[in-house]
């Protein structure tokens, strides 16, 4: 049988993506109620790490360890990827010595050839095209609070990048209707959103792409915005910061929203994106989505090492 590695949720269908959900809030059980099955005993993850990062090497780390796992982190100056060994050596290196690979990385190419090359399942734990891990998490945190999904709108306010990318993926997968923000030239990429527009025709859901921000933002159900200047962005913060000007997420735009309006954001938060009044109000659930980012790669190693959660 061939593997399946988890790239982009371009590749996984609603039913796929829903199951993952639900092992997610099975892990959840598991580590609230100290259920200790180890279904990972004498299984091992590589983690390669070319970006630094608070939540994805904790909750990857502690998670794998809970489930009697080992995650063994790789950072740029531990391995020869890229400098002195290629991608494709190091992809079968390490498939000898683990089961499964997890990859933070600039290029998406990156993440690909690994997974090209590799011999055991490789999760992209963040590339600049995609970031499907926080997605997971974020679905499982709106479930958790709106008790469903199809149905519910989400407005996208900021940068149209990889967060973006993947959340108007699998937002419009799993029925939620979707409005993306961003300033003009900060657009999300004309391929995604050809095939986003596609997925939301199938599944008849909205999905709506303006440069105002309260125009997204009405009606909706779940406000959601990201770091305006990624990492290898340094250099445009200042541009970024005046190109940006009216995209801060506060209170005053969230009338525009439905009453029961919550707020995301995978984190690490600037203060320019959102103010405190929002960021530490009942209305961010952005600690949840934290948490949860956890149990959903717990979720997604168990299903593509083929390992059942009972």
């Amino acid at each position: 049988m061939p593997k399946k590695d988890f790239l982009t949720l371009l590749d996984y269908s609603k039913e796929e993506i829903l199951e993952l959900l639900d092992i997610s809030d099975k892990m959840k059980e598991w580590v609230k109620n100290n259920i200790q099955k180890r279904p990972l005993q004498g299984k091992s993850m590589a983690m390669i790490f070319q970006k630094r990062s608070t939540r994805t090497r904790v909750s990857t780390e502690t998670g794998i360890a809970f489930l009697g796992g080992h995650a063994l982190f790789l950072g740029m100056n531990d391995i020869q990827l890229g400098a002195n060994e290629t991608l494709k050596d190091t992809a079968l290196v390490l498939s000898r010595y683990n089961n499964i690979l997890l990859a933070r990385v600039y290029g998406h190419e990156d993440v690909e050839d690994l997974a090209r090359y590799a011999t055991v399942p490789v999760i992209n734990a963040l590339s600049e095209k995609f970031h499907p891990l926080q997605i997971l998490a974020d679905l499982m945190t709106i479930k958790q609070h709106f008790g469903k999904l199809e149905g519910l709108k989400i407005a996208w306010v900021g940068d149209g990048n990889n967060v973006c990318h993947s959340l108007m993926i699998g937002a419009t997968k799993v029925g939620i209707n979707m409005s993306v923000a961003t300033p003009k030239g900060y657009e999300p990429a004309e391929d995604v959103v050809a095939e986003v527009r596609k997925i939301a025709e199938k599944n008849g859901v909205k999905f709506e792409m303006t440069n105002d921000p309260k125009e997204a933002v009405k009606d909706a159900d779940v406000i959601v915005t990201d770091t305006w200047v990624s990492m290898g962005h340094e250099e445009e913060k200042q541009k970024r910061l005046r190109d940006f000007a009216g995209y801060q997420v506060t209170m005053e735009l969230g009338k525009l929203a439905k009453p029961h309006w919550k707020f995301m954001h995978c984190l690490p938060r600037k203060p320019e994106e959102v103010t405190d009044e929002v960021f530490y109000s009942e209305r961010s659930i952005v600690f949840d989505e934290a948490e949860n980012r956890m149990y959903t790669v717990m979720a997604v190693t168990l299903k593509l090492l083929g390992i059942e959660a009972k």
